[in-house]
């Protein structure tokens, strides 16, 4: 920094106000430094000037969401890193794989690295192990699932309403033999889903088949096994209801295997790259994942920057989008 300093002709002060993007340098002087920045090959050191200046940020947020690779967490992330951006904030994510135990040595690497906030799509069913951090300050907010045992800020979709979409238009089209493919119930998300899925078939006086209900479906490879086996019923499903993205996928592939694609009546939950132009078009239960997105940043900074208000639990609707595979009839 001093050597920038004496190449740009300026103080050592001037050169940290320009690195550090503060207000008050002429643009020539900002011009000069940077030049002799560019020249000499100089990277701030953000973590010795954070230090020096006692306020114990490191500008860098941990966002632990279930697998990255998936659309909606990768989508999620995206709308995370463009709010960090204007901030000069870097996201650290990793994915959780619904590994309980995998989550507790993430958070507690990112706590011990000094992170200034946690965005968290839990594994763990109780949280109670993150009230110490909370404690001391650690900003924390939930996304997808709300927290168990600790009260924090979070940021959910009604899946229950969304599961009663689902149901009620495929019901408005002619279907009784509806069949549920799920994730595991001991996940909230894929739990919330199966009671909405199991009170919308209630309220319209549709037995619940039993043999119609798969859970524990965790995979693509999973749900074309769980398609392929109902399909094979005395009795089969006019209708599937895929309770998440990559299910969906599954039963898109058994049904073109099987060649029942444009037969058997699909709706999927969470929207997915190129479900709007496979064939059929999928129907969808669609979480509005930039509105998600902007709300956890929203909340997540806000906090970093001070906000002690008690905390928020925002529950956004889903919208159901007909695109073709939802609306053929029995």
């Amino acid at each position: 920094m001093r050597e920038v300093a004496a190449l740009a002709g300026v103080s050592l002060k001037t050169v940290s106000r320009v690195v550090n993007r503060e207000p008050g340098v002429s643009s020539d002087v900002v011009t000069r430094v940077e030049r002799a920045v560019a020249q000499l090959g100089y990277r701030h050191n953000l973590a010795a000037s954070n230090l020096r200046r006692g306020h114990g940020k490191t500008a860098m947020v941990g966002a632990l969401l279930q697998d990255i690779s998936n659309s909606f967490s990768s989508s999620l992330l995206r709308s995370l890193e463009d709010a960090a951006r204007d901030r000069d904030v870097v996201i650290v994510a990793s994915s959780l794989d619904e590994e309980p135990e995998r989550e507790r040595t993430l958070v507690e690497g990112l706590v011990r690295r000094r992170v200034d906030g946690l965005l968290l799509m839990p594994a763990t069913d109780r949280h109670d192990y993150l009230a110490d951090d909370l404690r001391s300050g650690l900003p924390i907010v939930f996304v997808d699932r709300r927290p168990n045992g600790v009260d924090t800020d979070s940021v959910t979709v009604d899946n229950a309403r969304g599961s009663r979409l689902a149901v009620y238009h495929l019901v408005a089209h002619g279907h009784r033999r509806i069949a549920f493919l799920g994730d595991l119930p001991s996940i909230q998300t894929a739990r919330l889903r199966l009671e909405g899925f199991e009170a919308a078939m209630n309220a319209r006086h549709i037995p619940l088949h039993p043999a119609l209900v798969n859970t524990s479906v965790r995979s693509p490879e999973d749900a074309e096994a769980a398609v392929t086996r109902l399909l094979e019923l005395p009795e089969p499903p006019t209708a599937i209801f895929a309770a998440r993205n990559s299910l969906a996928v599954g039963t898109i592939r058994a049904l073109h295997r099987l060649g029942k694609a444009g037969q058997i009546a699909v709706v999927g939950f969470d929207d997915f790259p190129l479900a709007d132009i496979v064939d059929p078009p999928l129907t969808v239960v669609r979480q509005n994942v930039g509105a998600i997105g902007a709300e956890v940043a929203q909340r997540l900074f806000a906090r970093i920057d001070g906000d002690t208000s008690p905390p928020r639990h925002v529950v956004l609707a889903p919208e159901l989008v007909e695109r073709g595979s939802g609306e053929i009839r029995p």
